[in-house]
């Protein structure tokens, strides 16, 4: 019994037995005290657990300010409405519908290299925001929208606008413009660049690029796939293939009347919760525009395989693509293939802010292909390496260094480059 339980006792027993020869219906006085007792000790043994119970929380608090988050958990709580792994944030405003959630974006940089014709200098990288709200328990929308520089202006582009419909955990629907989930850099790491390690995107799923098709407009099924441990989820897709522009999707229609369709399944298994291991394929027919000699269209098949570690003690992502073409016209087939490996570590002192990383990249086209090769739509050989460190200035704010040895075609020379960015989350 507490000290404040033992002196309110002793006051109303005091208060009892001065008074206990005065009535005989005090009996009931006492039974009455003895019952409001028992109330405030159990009163008090409330306050006291609720005291340890803050206290405890506190260190939790203070225990996860110590971590710096990674741009992976980030994306996961604004893209709550995207992903399996965000439901928790659904359910944190899942009482206000609509509760629109926005995150900002946005990166300055400065390059310098030895290519002939380049000029050095800073540039203003692109203005991000994603926008993310829940409509009802089952339903969500999410956005993306990016401002970009230009010589004269800026251009604002829809990178994402997706509305999901979620049945359960092994079901949703979603209609609407995604990044097309190929691989797994381009389903990680969207529009603003502190969420990944490095500076730029790898070659091959660069934005603006043409190996791979970035982006994807129609419907998408995803979910889980009952596994137990091995943690096997899926995505589906059906809808506009690539655009006449083949680094664009067909956002205001398709130009032709072939959908294409997209599949992907990875495991993430529940021992080693930072692992995923995944396969993807993708299938289209493309028309470009402008035609090429003889008017071809060529027929699309992508396969692709993933693996990424992302404990960032170390840090693995090895991606690999093979992208298989055929001319339509002639029946002649073409292969393209393209992979990185990209290594970082995040290192123990200063906490933990330095994270050194290194990224190899190499990209073959046939000399034969007649659409890569083509000068509207080229893709040209690449090999090459990315050496850099990033440091978090705070748990929002970083600043990246890099130098690059990149060559394209066998006649071409070799191009140096130092690259810096500071990158930025609001």
């Amino acid at each position: 019994m507490s000290r404040h339980t033992w002196f309110l006792t002793a006051l109303l027993l005091a208060s009892v037995f001065t008074r206990a020869e005065t009535t005989g219906g005090q009996s009931e006085d006492v039974k009455a005290l003895l019952q409001r007792i028992d109330q405030l000790e159990q009163r008090v043994a409330e306050l006291e657990a609720g005291k340890n119970t803050s206290t405890a929380h506190l260190q939790d608090l203070k225990a996860q300010d110590t971590q710096i988050p990674t741009g992976q958990t980030v994306e996961e709580h604004l893209s709550t409405q995207m992903h399996d792994e965000h439901s928790q944030n659904v359910r944190d405003v899942e009482g206000h519908f609509p509760s629109m959630q926005l995150r900002g974006f946005g990166d300055v940089d400065f390059s310098a290299t030895d290519e002939r014709g380049t000029t050095s200098g800073f540039t203003l990288g692109q203005f991000v925001l994603h926008v993310a709200s829940p409509l009802s328990k089952k339903v969500a929308y999410f956005g993306e929208l990016s401002f970009t520089a230009q010589p004269t202006s800026y251009t604002a582009d829809v990178e994402r606008s997706i509305i999901r419909y979620s049945y359960n955990d092994h079901f949703k629907l979603s209609f609407g413009r995604y990044h097309t989930p190929i691989n797994y850099w381009n389903t990680a790491f969207h529009h603003g660049l502190w969420l990944q390690t490095t500076i730029s995107r790898p070659e091959m799923i660069r934005f603006g690029g043409r190996f791979l098709p970035v982006h994807f407009l129609g419907m998408l099924a995803e979910g889980n796939i009952p596994s137990g441990s091995l943690g096997l989820g899926y995505e589906v897709g059906l809808g506009n293939g690539r655009a006449g522009t083949i680094s664009r999707a067909g956002d205001n229609g398709d130009v032709n009347s072939n959908r294409a369709w997209v599949g992907r399944i990875f495991a993430r298994p529940a021992a080693m919760r930072d692992l995923q291991i995944g396969g993807a394929f993708y299938r289209d027919k493309i028309t470009p525009i402008p035609a090429l000699t003889g008017t071809p269209s060529f027929g699309e098949w992508i396969s692709s395989a993933q693996i990424a570690w992302t404990h960032e003690t170390p840090e693995l992502i090895s991606e690999f693509a093979n992208v298989h073409h055929r001319n339509n016209l002639t029946g002649n087939i073409y292969n393209s293939q393209a992979y990185y490996i990209q290594l970082a570590y995040r290192l123990p002192w200063e906490a933990r802010k330095w994270k050194p990383y290194y990224r190899f990249e190499y990209t073959h086209v046939p000399a034969s292909e007649p659409l890569f090769s083509a000068p509207a739509f080229e893709v040209t050989d690449l090999v090459g390496s990315t050496a850099g460190v990033r440091f978090d200035i705070t748990d929002f704010a970083a600043f990246k260094w890099e130098y690059r040895h990149t060559k394209h075609r066998p006649t071409d020379p070799p191009v140096n480059g130092v690259f810096v960015q500071t990158a930025f989350t609001f």
